[in-house]
């Protein structure tokens, strides 16, 4: 497996870094061969070659099996046209990433808030009400006076049902349920659509249990009985939110693995931000990342059928539940260990 690694920016070095000594440690105590090609994009990209996203970089990864990113600080890559390009937006576009899968269990020996629970968020990720993802030339939020802005959503039927499909599969080897949460009871057009989609093809699959929930009550009960829920599957902008919450009701937003999917490529990239007011404390929850790149080699050994790929995704899950139950974590664990130290922790369980 070819991997493209891109550090990131703010924590993204120190996490990526732990992320990578795991992989090629669990990698050499199994039979799966990685290639673990180091490149930059962002912030650093942006200093050294004048653009954040070089077109040799894109080659690069469209010639890989996956990419691995830190997370990236957005808010200085908003100028495509003189080079600022967010790369995880930019990703997102290029390779179709519409499936943005986000589990959330508890762990035992960290301190959780409810009860246990395991679910998994899969959120549509290529339109919603993201402005940067909904129109081919032009914007989708305009500012029509100084005083009056109008937000434009996208919801198409050909994107609801993939990403229904998505969940309804992931839910097969679960517990086999989904839930869906929209907010159709207001938005009953857009939301309308995604709802009768998902029923759709939820006709597909007779084994799982369907339920729908609207998403203000969906806040309410994930909180009160997370333990309820197994496939979460939601549009863009109610997905992000609901998998901050889960994460952190599960222990720490430093937890937050994803993976965001196409049919034929997938980025590895740990769900919370870039944090820049952290960056270089060594405090950083590693784990995030970690699981994250566990998601990915999972996903590459389901569509390749190559299962060496799922043992060291496997032998990654196990290390890091075997690290959080002896309380070897960062502070937003509970713990007292700094970045570097919970990384030789998860090394030496590994």
């Amino acid at each position: 497996m070819r991997l493209v690694v891109i550090p990131g920016d703010g924590i993204g070095p120190e996490t990526v870094s732990v992320a990578v000594k795991a992989l090629e440690k669990a990698a050499q105590q199994s039979e799966a061969v990685l290639e673990l090609v180091h490149e930059i994009a962002g912030l650093d990209s942006l200093a050294q070659h004048g653009i954040s996203v070089r077109p040799e970089l894109i080659k690069t990864i469209e010639a890989a099996d996956g990419l691995m990113m830190g997370p990236m600080t957005t808010h200085q890559l908003n100028d495509e046209a003189k080079g600022r390009i967010n790369p995880s937006m930019f990703f997102r576009r290029h390779f179709d990433l519409y499936a943005n899968i986000r589990p959330a269990r508890t762990f035992e020996g960290a301190p959780i808030r409810v009860k246990p629970f395991d679910l998994v968020v899969v959120r549509e990720n290529s339109e919603g009400f993201y402005a940067d993802r909904n129109m081919v030339s032009g914007g989708s939020e305009m500012l029509v006076t100084d005083d009056v802005v109008v937000s434009l959503r996208r919801i198409t039927r050909a994107c609801c049902e993939r990403i229904a499909r998505r969940a309804f599969e992931l839910a097969m080897t679960r517990r086999k349920k989904v839930t869906i949460v929209h907010k159709a009871n207001v938005l009953k057009i857009g939301d309308g659509m995604f709802v009768q989609t998902c029923e759709a093809v939820a006709r597909e699959f007779p084994d799982v249990t369907v339920d729908s929930v609207i998403v203000d009550a969906m806040m309410a009960l994930v909180v009160r009985q997370p333990e309820r829920f197994d496939v979460v599957v939601t549009t863009n902008m109610f997905g992000d939110i609901l998998s901050d919450l889960t994460a952190e009701l599960a222990g720490s937003l430093g937890m937050a693995a994803s993976i965001n999917a196409a049919d034929h490529f997938a980025m590895a990239q740990a769900a919370h931000g870039s944090a820049p007011d952290i960056a270089g404390q060594n405090i950083a929850n590693p784990f995030s990342q970690i699981g994250s790149a566990a998601m990915l080699l999972s996903w590459y050994s389901q569509r390749t059928g190559k299962p060496e790929y799922l043992e060291v995704a496997q032998r990654l899950e196990a290390a890091m539940v075997k690290t959080i139950r002896e309380g070897k974590v960062t502070r937003d664990m509970g713990g007292n260990l700094g970045t570097d130290a919970v990384g030789r922790a998860f090394l030496a369980n590994l």
